[in-house]
């Protein structure tokens, strides 16, 4: 399920109305909705396990539960004991594994000290997953200096 017409119009809640990047950030890319996120990609289905595992306050996770469901990433449903809902990833929680995998790797790059332990993403036959990079039409890799952005007209 996507956003429907009203959460995705040309109202003030978009900080770019045109940029696909502005538009996801608006609704992804706060700090605790991608760690839910993350955690959803890793099992975490209940409340109480998003909050153990990001150690998030309630009202906050809450708020973010609430926003995930309600532009189509998380849906809720009725877990299997049927006693408590759960929160699962939608096909478009889960087309957000590409971007959940570049930051994992920008940040093992990036946010630690060379020989610094970090957790590990594997497969799983339990090979670490390699890195991603991206590639054209032609097979060539992609960059800022290969790339450019074509503005659409209204």
């Amino acid at each position: 399920m996507s956003p429907s017409s009203t959460e995705r119009g040309q109202g003030p809640e978009w900080t770019d109305p045109d940029c696909p990047v502005a538009r996801t950030v608006d609704l992804v890319a706060d700090r605790w909705s991608l760690l839910v996120v993350r955690d959803a990609m890793d099992g975490a289905r209940s409340f109480t396990e998003f909050q153990r595992r990001t150690g998030i306050a309630r009202n906050i996770l809450t708020d973010r539960l609430r926003k995930l469901v309600a532009h189509g990433i998380l849906a809720q449903r009725t877990a299997s004991t049927g006693r408590r809902q759960e929160y699962v990833l939608t096909e478009a929680g889960a087309d957000l594994f590409p971007v959940i995998l570049t930051l994992r790797q920008w940040g093992e790059r990036h946010a630690f000290s060379p020989g610094e332990p970090h957790s590990v993403l594997v497969d799983r036959h339990g090979v670490p997953v390699p890195e991603v990079v991206p590639a054209g039409a032609d097979g060539a890799p992609l960059g800022v200096e290969t790339t450019s952005v074509r503005k659409t007209g209204h």
